[in-house]
């Protein structure tokens, strides 16, 4: 009989979401390859949805896929070699040390972007991985799977992987977020540069800011809150300006609008020019160019 998880003794990599369920992973499929090159010649997909589908050219090779089954892979200490080995795409991964002890299970909307970070972070414990790309990777598929390879390890084992620990901060950091810039130091103020040019100083002297609906602590709206997550899971050192603070930012929404020639927010800017909005973000980050974006 597997162990049972209490969800208050389990962490997950910044680069990760970890929130159990008690679903469970259901079938096994190989996708089938492409002209291009495919990691899921390497990386089997893990089922954790049973809905329709169309018929696909591929096989299934076990009713689930189990950490035991897994391939464990040397990590490179290259960057470039690390991400041709590991895929870009979401699943479960188990990070192993050079002795291939099971150090930490976690989640991620980019594996190849969380082992690399662990990779530097934590070379000697950072030796090897264990890969499942997820499809359909929403938060349940994801959360599914992470469990079901927790529960094959503390079954195996009966213990908890030492990353995974309560209170284990080796693979969790939690630093405290910046304070949302300020454009003006109150409303009561009158500036004697146009706001226009506040901004275009901000997006140009700064290498990302992201103008948000509320705070980056307490977000006002779910397309910020996905944002702020995005750029905090990839460990972007990012600025955040509320565009709702109209005590500290008045004006801010319609002049930006303008500026941007975009109607909408959040909106987040690199280098100086605009890189989008929550649609745009969330696509990069999940097609990984994102993480390559910020790695250059």
């Amino acid at each position: 009989m597997a162990a049972s998880i209490n969800p208050s003794l389990i962490h997950a990599s910044s680069s990760s979401v970890c929130i159990p369920s008690r679903k469970s992973i259901t079938r096994l499929r190989l996708r089938p390859l492409s002209s291009n090159f495919s990691y899921s010649r390497f990386f089997p997909s893990i089922y954790t949805k049973s809905k329709p589908r169309k018929p696909l050219s591929f096989s299934i090779v076990s009713s689930s896929q189990k950490l035991s089954q897994s391939e464990l892979i040397a990590v490179p200490e290259e960057a470039d070699e690390l991400s041709e080995k590991f895929p870009k795409e979401a699943g479960v991964y188990a990070v192993y040390d050079n002795s291939e002890v099971l150090q930490f299970v976690g989640l991620s909307r980019n594996i190849a972007a969380s082992v690399l970070a662990h990779r530097k972070s934590l070379p000697d414990l950072c030796c090897s991985v264990k890969v499942g790309v997820v499809d359909d990777p929403d938060r349940s598929a994801l959360t599914n799977a992470w469990k079901t390879w927790m529960e094959e390890h503390i079954k195996e084992t009966g213990k908890v992987p030492p990353g995974n620990e309560s209170g284990n901060t080796t693979w969790v950091r939690r630093p405290q977020k910046k304070p949302d810039i300020r454009l003006t130091p109150g409303r009561h103020v009158q500036l004697t540069v146009p706001l226009e040019e506040l901004i275009d100083r901000l997006v140009k002297e700064t290498e990302v800011v992201a103008f948000i609906k509320g705070s980056r602590s307490a977000p006002q709206c779910g397309f910020s809150q996905r944002v702020v997550g995005i750029l905090e899971t990839l460990g972007v050192n990012f600025e955040s300006v509320d565009v709702l603070d109209e005590d500290h930012n008045p004006g801010l929404r319609e002049t930006l609008k303008r500026y941007s020639n975009w109607p909408t927010f959040p909106q987040v800017f690199v280098k100086g020019e605009l890189l989008g909005g929550c649609d745009i973000i969330s696509s990069m980050a999940e097609s990984g160019e994102l993480a390559s974006l910020f790695q250059k």
